[in-house]
């Protein structure tokens, strides 16, 4: 769900807990209010995710450990790209997402710009 009047700003997750003021438009705020969450759509990959069958562990190693099994497993995943966008996009700071670690998201996020 996106934002339908001009000038609105997109959510951040610094924004969760904020009292808001309606305004002239309160179905454009209650928009944005709902914009902080993932809608259903937007979790249906997560479900269909092979990761979500298996130990999460693997994808959340402790510094230093193997990501080999976590990545093996993305290589096979259907919707690897999808888990790749949502990453990057929410700044996924920790752990395996579409098959790459955070510094290898952080070096793909700099050849982008």
């Amino acid at each position: 769900m996106r934002n339908s009047w001009q000038g609105s700003v997109e959510p951040q997750r610094s924004d969760v807990g904020k009292v808001v003021e309606w305004g002239e438009h309160p179905g454009a705020e209650l928009e944005l209010l709902t914009d902080l969450f993932d809608t259903p759509e937007e979790q249906e990959w997560q479900e269909r995710a092979l990761c979500a069958q298996t130990d999460p562990e693997a994808f959340f190693p402790e510094k230093g450990g193997s990501t080999r099994e976590a990545k093996r497993i993305c290589q096979g995943c259907e919707v690897r790209s999808e888990c790749l966008e949502y990453a990057l996009a929410h700044d996924e700071r920790f752990g395996i997402w579409g098959g790459l670690s955070e510094r290898e998201r952080r070096k793909l996020k700099k050849r982008a710009v």
